[in-house]
């Protein structure tokens, strides 16, 4: 019977939550780096992270402990099988070369969001986004549109966990007046971001629903600020992400 404790490797969970803590902030890794961030004594994390580096995902230099890009098959395996980014990728593809801008979607990921797919017309920011990308919820367009799809007490404790350093001179970095940014998003329908990821970049988002209403992903599309009013977004590019939001509403 399958979701008895005798079914479950625990070894094998311990060495996910090891796996887990690499990312953007955390490329290098020491076996207490490891043990601090799971909670897991240093000889359990010295034989997770030593496992991973046997078996050709994580590289190790006597001291830090860095991924390889054996571990992308892992991310990038799982999206791959994923129904959703196929059904929107055509849709994005068509949406980009309608507005000239890059457009994207993406999904809630514990504090951040994860890029599921993306249509590139013009690079904006500095740091190119792909499938498997990450960045804070927060802060982000989709990100305050899929907070605004929570109860807000979810919301709050996401925001809880969250690291609400700033990124730029814009960014927005106390809880309460983020939270009405998630309240706002969920009471328009869509969120605009002014240069709080990166100087320079702007971006407006909407929710994906399915047939039922659920919201099950968020797409944006993201444009330098040469214009003086951010809102102009919404008279420019609303319509369009309208449409795609409507159309694939009948797929999903």
């Amino acid at each position: 019977m399958v979701g008895r404790s005798s079914d479950v490797m625990s070894s094998m969970v311990k060495g996910l939550r090891v796996l887990e803590c690499f990312g953007a902030g955390t490329p290098k890794l020491t076996i207490t780096d490891a043990a601090q961030m799971t909670g897991l004594d240093r000889a359990t994390a010295r034989r997770c992270l030593l496992t991973l580096h046997h078996a050709g995902y994580a590289d190790y230099d006597g001291k830090f402990f860095t991924l390889t890009p054996r571990a992308m098959r892992l991310g990038m395996g799982a999206i791959a099988s994923l129904p959703l980014p196929q059904i929107v990728q055509p849709w994005l593809d068509q949406l980009t070369e309608q507005i000239g801008q890059s457009c994207s979607v993406s999904i809630l990921d514990g504090t951040e969001i994860v890029y599921l797919a993306r249509a590139a017309q013009k690079r904006v920011m500095s740091i190119g986004l792909m499938p498997g990308s990450r960045l804070p919820a927060h802060c982000t367009s989709m990100g305050r549109v899929l907070l605004g799809a929570l109860a807000p007490d979810e919301a709050r404790a996401i925001l809880e966990e969250s690291d609400l350093s700033p990124r730029t001179k814009y960014s927005v970095t106390d809880p309460d007046a983020i939270m009405q940014k998630v309240e706002d998003a969920r009471t328009n329908g869509y969120a605009i971001i002014d240069q709080e990821v990166e100087i320079g970049l702007r971006s407006i988002a909407v929710p994906l629903t399915d047939g039922r209403g659920n919201i099950v992903a968020a797409l944006n599309t993201g444009m330098a600020a040469t214009q003086d009013d951010p809102e102009a977004l919404v008279q420019a590019y609303l319509p369009k992400l309208l449409t795609v939001q409507s159309g694939l509403k009948r797929m999903l």
